[in-house]
C-alpha cells in the first residue's frame, strides 16, 4: 500500500474526478424538461376521471341496471 492515507485520497480524488458529469445540470431532470407540461395533463385527467364517475353515479337513468 501507498504511505499513510495517500493512496486513499489519490483513489478518492480519482472516483471524484470520474463522477463529475453526474451533476452536471443537462444530466439530471432530462425527463422532466423532455416533457413539459405531463405533470399537470396527468392532474387534469385525473381529475376528468373522477368528475365522470362521479357524474355517472348522480344521473344514471332509471332504467340501467348495468355495472
Amino acid at each position: 500500500m501507498a504511505k499513510g492515507g495517500k493512496g486513499l485520497n489519490a483513489t478518492g480524488e480519482f472516483f471524484r474526478r470520474r463522477d463529475e458529469w453526474r451533476r452536471h445540470p443537462m444530466v439530471g431532470n432530462q425527463l422532466r424538461h423532455a416533457t413539459p407540461g405531463l405533470g399537470i395533463a396527468i392532474v387534469a385527467f385525473g381529475i376528468y376521471l373522477v368528475g365522470e364517475a362521479a357524474y355517472n353515479r348522480l344521473y344514471r337513468p332509471a332504467g340501467d341496471n348495468h355495472h
